[in-house]
């Protein structure tokens, strides 16, 4: 795990602050875009210490880790509320525990996830909602579906039970410039809002990160995820 930098609560203010001034320069109303803190590599004492600071939505993007959090929490801290976002890539065989726990889901990128965490939701839980990954930029090395495979795979989701189709989830290639990287983020405006003619319950476009965040609430996201500017630096060495 990584260890934590003292000062936490100060950066999740002045990323609450930039996420409010981004807001008010796009004409957003305040409170109109979620923050998910993104705690990976980090232990549940660090995420305590977030969710102290104000923070009640998280990410997670490694399936283990990410359970350990959350049976944690259950454990020691279940007047906190917390809500739980998968957003890594997801084997199939690692469905399970994240439908056991997870209040969202934000990679699916193929119809066998879907169907499994539909069929392994417990009994008595609320519905799992579920993002789907898009590929925006094309590239090779990443998770997602294209734009041209998203309707049949939103269409076959929305026949599942236990799951709830909320919207579309992208991490658009880094940029170094505001132009570049407004590009893939106005893409994923469009797509979402011909996505919606068909699926009007969509309400969620989950894309912008700490690099790119003010473009991201600019391009009309309604949730963006933040880790390091939150956490600090990570170390990958675990």
């Amino acid at each position: 795990m990584t260890e934590l930098e003292p000062g936490l609560p100060g950066r999740y203010a002045h990323v609450c602050a930039a996420l409010e001034a981004a807001e008010a320069k796009a004409g957003r109303e305040k409170g109109s875009v979620k923050l998910l803190a993104v705690g990976k590599t980090f232990n549940a004492e660090a995420v305590l210490e977030c969710a102290r600071a104000g923070a009640r939505a998280f990410g997670e993007n490694y399936a283990q880790e990410g359970c350990d959090k959350v049976d944690w929490f259950r454990e020691h801290h279940p007047e906190l509320g917390l809500e739980w976002h998968f957003i890594g890539p997801l084997q199939s065989n690692k469905t399970r525990p994240v439908a056991e726990r997870f209040d969202w889901v934000q990679s699916i990128d193929r119809l066998k996830i879907a169907e499994r965490l539909s069929a392994q939701r417990p009994a008595g839980m609320a519905p799992i909602n579920l993002l789907i990954e898009v590929n925006i930029d094309g590239e090779d090395t990443k998770s997602g579906v294209t734009p041209a495979e998203l309707p049949a795979l939103a269409e076959a989701i929305e026949a599942l039970p236990n799951v709830r189709l909320r919207g579309l989830m992208a991490i658009p290639a880094p940029a170094d410039d505001h132009e570049a990287r407004m590009k893939p983020l106005l893409a994923m405006r469009t797509l979402f809002a011909e996505f919606r003619k068909a699926h009007p319950q969509a309400d969620t476009l989950s894309m912008g990160m700490s690099a790119d965040l003010e473009e991201a609430v600019l391009a009309g996201t309604t949730m963006v995820r933040v880790g390091s500017a939150i956490f600090g630096a990570r170390n990958y060495n675990r």
